[in-house]
């Protein structure tokens, strides 16, 4: 072999071995990209001034490299939150640590666009494209099933996640005027003559439909059968004047314009009003549904916008100790074992605490109870004929 073709040989050799540190480096930070050339050189004698320029030039595109990769990762970062009503006053208390802990571990500002309203109207919303979320905390997982059905989130999303993917929790209470002139106490008494109920609607609201289930349940969970459960509920709805579009109107309507007898409403939203003043009497019965609050990554969104990565870690973080405190501070019956110990005596005991499941499952109570021509709309026909 000629000098010429020896020469051309340790360049190629040089070139293609510079390149792979260049895409070595990458990946890593600055001072990797550094550590990674130097061993190099001392892997390697530099041979003629041919090679010596080679290798000149694969550095600078290496350092360069690392130096672009560097500034990268601290380009700020945007995630659409997409939440139920009444999560907001927990989330204000949550974001704030999420946002300082990620800035601290990746030195990256992450900030959060933020939409609050009846969790039906809210997944319309996301499946329509309206509503771009990175991340959908909603009042029940019928809600996700919706925006996985319409192919934005992954099957079996509610498996890969902690807890079933169940993030907050409440449960169901009665709220009464004071003194509580009407003497409602219980589930049937929602029924009597002349008390007005007020309650969202199960088309647009979350609680709506927990409101529901509930009044179901404390029927045909307890003893009773179906006739007797349809009797029952459509006695309570011909008792509510209007239904509103969500939990927070629903409360609005209650507390600050004083119309009706009797509220429906959660638990958790109860107690955080009479800590802010506004105490009012309120019963949570004893035969009770558990409200359970899915929160899930909008796979197909996330993987548009690149926010895969924190948004993941911000699901993460809402089940840590930390945050399920700060739902708890809020009344939220949390799902975090540890933080459950610290709070069980703030919360009123529930003698039959009974879930979706028990009424046959998330696509089940989709078909019988809320889809068109079902058991809702026939109460709702019947309650105003």
């Amino acid at each position: 072999m000629s000098k010429s073709q020896q020469l051309t040989q340790l360049s190629k050799s040089l070139s293609e071995g510079m390149q792979a540190y260049a895409i070595k480096a990458l990946q890593t930070t600055q001072l990797s990209c550094q550590h990674i050339i130097r061993s190099w050189f001392n892997k390697h004698t530099v041979q003629s001034f041919v090679s010596l320029f080679l290798i000149g030039t694969f550095l600078s595109i290496a350092v360069a490299s690392c130096s672009g990769s560097s500034s990268a990762s601290k380009n700020d970062v945007k995630v659409k939150l997409v939440s139920f009503s009444v999560t907001k006053a927990a989330h204000d208390q949550i974001i704030p640590k999420f946002v300082e802990k990620w800035k601290q571990e990746h030195n990256q500002k992450v900030t959060f666009e933020q939409s609050y309203g009846g969790s039906g109207s809210q997944t319309a919303a996301v499946i329509a494209g309206s509503q771009e979320a990175d991340i959908v905390h909603l009042a029940l997982p019928l809600d996700v099933n919706k925006i996985q059905q319409a192919g934005l989130i992954k099957s079996s999303w509610e498996i890969k996640a902690p807890r079933n993917g169940i993030v907050s929790r409440s449960v169901a209470a009665i709220v009464t005027r004071e003194g509580n002139p009407k003497g409602i106490n219980t589930w049937a008494d929602l029924a009597k003559d002349g008390v007005k109920v007020i309650a969202a609607n199960p088309k647009t609201s979350g609680i709506a439909i927990w409101e529901f289930l509930a009044f179901w349940g404390s029927i045909t969970l307890t003893g009773g059968d179906e006739a007797t459960a349809l009797d029952y509920v459509t006695k309570v709805y011909k008792n509510i004047p209007i239904l509103t579009k969500d939990a927070r109107e629903a409360s609005d309507l209650f507390f600050q314009k004083g119309q009706g007898d009797v509220l429906i409403n959660y638990e958790n939203e109860v107690i955080l009003a009479e800590k802010t003043g506004t105490k009012l009497p309120y019963v949570v019965p004893k035969v009770n549904i558990s409200i359970d609050n899915p929160i899930a990554v909008v796979d197909k969104n996330v993987d548009k916008h690149g926010t895969r990565e924190v948004a993941q870690a911000f699901v993460d973080f809402l089940y840590s100790t930390e945050a399920q405190r700060e739902f708890a501070k809020l009344q939220y019956r949390p799902v975090n074992p540890t933080v459950t110990q610290e709070v069980a005596s703030r919360y009123p005991p529930i003698q039959t605490l009974f879930t979706s499941q028990d009424l046959g499952g998330w696509d089940i109570i989709q078909k019988k109870f809320f889809g068109d021509g079902a058991i809702f709309d026939k109460v709702q026909a019947a309650s105003k004929a």
